[in-house]
């Protein structure tokens, strides 16, 4: 089966939607040649590997920026470098809702596993649960105007430790 898997969204989780409370700083991230700009915080990472290390599970990126994230967000929040779940940009109406496209790629990469998914889309948590095959797993919903809170840290290492 493996580790548990903790899976980490960019936008709206790491990079909020609204200017974010101390401790954030603005960044530009060009992929692609696409600026973007951004609020990270550098405390997230440590936190997160924390997490990881305490729980026995492993990071990984579950967001748009795919292996993009490794450049421009992992130095950025104090991460090494993740694997990611290859999400490939959402087609449209003709590939569902936004969370349920993520989902259906999420659910193929885990492979059964047990995972915490930090994820902003409302609606992911009914499509990863519905998608078959798919092993334990707790998706964290973050509000996308606030990001990544300690609470949301603190749910996943309790659920993560129950799972032993």
């Amino acid at each position: 089966m493996g580790s548990p898997l903790i899976l980490l969204d960019v936008d709206g989780v790491l990079n909020p939607f609204e200017r974010p409370h101390r401790g954030f700083r603005r960044h530009r991230c060009s992929p692609n040649g696409v600026t973007f700009r951004l609020w990270l915080n550098r405390k997230h990472g440590p936190a997160l590997v924390r997490l990881a290390e305490t729980t026995g599970a492993e990071l990984a990126w579950a967001s748009y920026w795919c292996d993009h994230a490794n450049e421009w967000i992992a130095p950025r929040v104090g991460l090494p470098e993740l694997p990611f779940v290859p999400i490939p940009r959402f087609p449209g109406v003709e590939g569902g809702s936004l969370g349920a496209w993520k989902a259906r790629h999420v659910a193929e990469w885990v492979e059964r596993r047990p995972f915490v998914w930090f994820e902003d889309e409302p609606d992911a948590t009914d499509h990863i649960a519905a998608e078959p095959g798919v092993g334990e797993h707790l998706l964290v919903a973050v509000d996308p105007a606030r990001g990544l809170t300690d609470d949301h840290l603190d749910v996943a290492a309790g659920w993560l430790r129950a799972l032993v």
